[in-house]
Parts: structure tokens; sequence; C-alpha cells
């Protein structure tokens, strides 16, 4: 379960997130704008875009963009990144406490690795009430994949996080990717605000060095709020582990699952 007390961490990484986060893959905007049948300059609602990872990119093809960001140096950020596109603008608010204008309507409202950070007794009806009857509303996610062949790295640094107390208590391994479940379509369901009209998931993997490895892991709340010696102990162990390969590197697996709406 998802702690919503950490999700304001995330704005103290703000100048390092974009580069340490990878991107979503080309294909899952592809299937986007294929299930939703949107065209620029269709407007859109992001809720909690960061820097705007995944900001930039629909800016990019044309699309009118109101972003909604909790933290003051994302949204900063988020900003500076969209400055060349003056039909996309970022508002500082929790998306829960965010006044809309009163004729404010949306053809689209998505979220990407944010949408779990938002209150779930208010998200999908506050979302529907900004939509058009059949308006839609994406939500995607970037997680930790665990195919068949993983890299043992991973059960190697597990052990560390168990002996600093800092385990998730899940199974380990987790299930690969094709038989883990994801919750967002039956929340969808469940909200009696949408009507879920596909869903995709997509793995890739990545290459880490060490340095860039602790980058990313720098940008995850848990590692952000973890206390200073934990921290640096873990730290030093995926070095350590690293410094053994001859290459030096990590493959990490990630997977995203599309989710897409239409308002009921």
């Amino acid at each position: 379960m998802t702690d919503r007390r950490l999700r304001g961490t995330f704005d103290r990484v703000a100048s390092r997130y974009q580069a340490a986060r990878p991107e979503y893959p080309a294909g899952l905007y592809a299937d986007l704008l294929a299930m939703t049948g949107l065209r620029p300059p269709a407007r859109l609602l992001e809720v909690g875009c960061g820097p705007g990872k995944a900001t930039l990119p629909l800016a990019r093809m044309g699309f009118s963009i109101t972003a909604v960001e909790l933290g003051p140096a994302l949204a900063a950020e988020a900003r500076r990144r969209l400055a060349e596109f003056p039909d996309s603008s970022v508002i500082t608010s929790s998306f829960e406490e965010w006044r809309p204008p009163p004729d404010a309507r949306f053809d689209l409202a998505y979220a990407a690795t944010a949408w779990r950070w938002v209150d779930p007794d208010a998200k999908y009806a506050k979302a529907a009430d900004l939509l058009p009857r059949c308006g839609h509303l994406a939500v995607w996610d970037a997680g930790h994949a665990f195919p068949a062949g993983f890299d043992p790295f991973f059960t190697e640094i597990q052990k560390v996080y168990d002996e600093l107390g800092e385990g998730d208590g899940a199974v380990r391994p987790p299930p690969p990717p094709e038989e883990w479940h994801d919750p967002t379509a039956a929340e969808f369901e469940a909200s009696g605000r949408f009507t879920v009209v596909g869903t995709r998931r997509y793995v890739w993997a990545r290459r880490y060095t060490a340095e860039e490895y602790l980058a990313l892991l720098g940008t995850f709340s848990g590692h952000i709020a973890m206390e200073p010696a934990k921290r640096e102990h873990l730290y030093r162990e995926v070095r350590r582990l690293l410094a053994a390969r001859p290459d030096g590197r990590l493959t990490r697996h990630w997977s995203a699952v599309l989710t897409v709406g239409r308002r009921s």
C-alpha cells in the first residue's frame, strides 16, 4: 500500500529526477492515442507531472497541456522544460486542492507514475468532473520488473535491504511481469465513473553503472526518506557488488501498465 505521506519527498530531488528516471516507451504514447482517438491540439490535464517526464513528449506532439504538480521545485523544473511550448502550463498544487476554473474541461486526464499518490476517495470523481461525456482518463506507472533470468544482483542486494530492516516483506523473487496483476483497471470500474477501454503492458531493460543506478535510487521515496547511515551502507554495497563485475554494470528491467478508461 502506498504511504501517501512520502509523496512530498520527490521535491527534494527535483533537479535529478528527469535524468535519472527512464523515458516511457514510445509505443505507450502510440497506444494512448490509438485507444483515445485524440489528436493535437486536444486539451490534456496531467496529474502530478513531476519535472515533465511524460509532459514533454505530448507537448512536442502539439497537445495543449495543463499540468498540476504538488512540489514547487518539481513544478519549476517542468516550467523550465516546457518554456518553448506556449500551450502548456504548470500549476503548483496538489490535485486534491486544485481549484480549476468553473468552465475547465479537458479531453483527456492522465497521470504517469503519480496516480497512486492521489487521494483514492477524490481522484476518480474529480477527474470525471473535468471531462466531457466520453472523455478519457489514462494512468500508467513504471516499476521494477523481474522477468525470467533477471539480473542476480537484485537477489544479492535484497539481502542488504533485509539486514537493514528496509525489506518490503514481499515474496522473492516477485512474479514475472506477465503474471503480475495490476489493480488499476478494477479501480477504474469500481469508481463507477469510468469504463475501461483498454490496457497494455510494456517491459524493457536498461543497463546502469553503479553511479547511474545510485542516481536512480536517489529518486525513490523510500530511499530519499531512509536514514542516512542506512542509505550510505546500502550504497557502499551496491558499489562493492558492481565493482566485482567485469563491466561494473547491472541490468534493471522496467514494466509499465497503461490503463485507459472512458467517462461513463
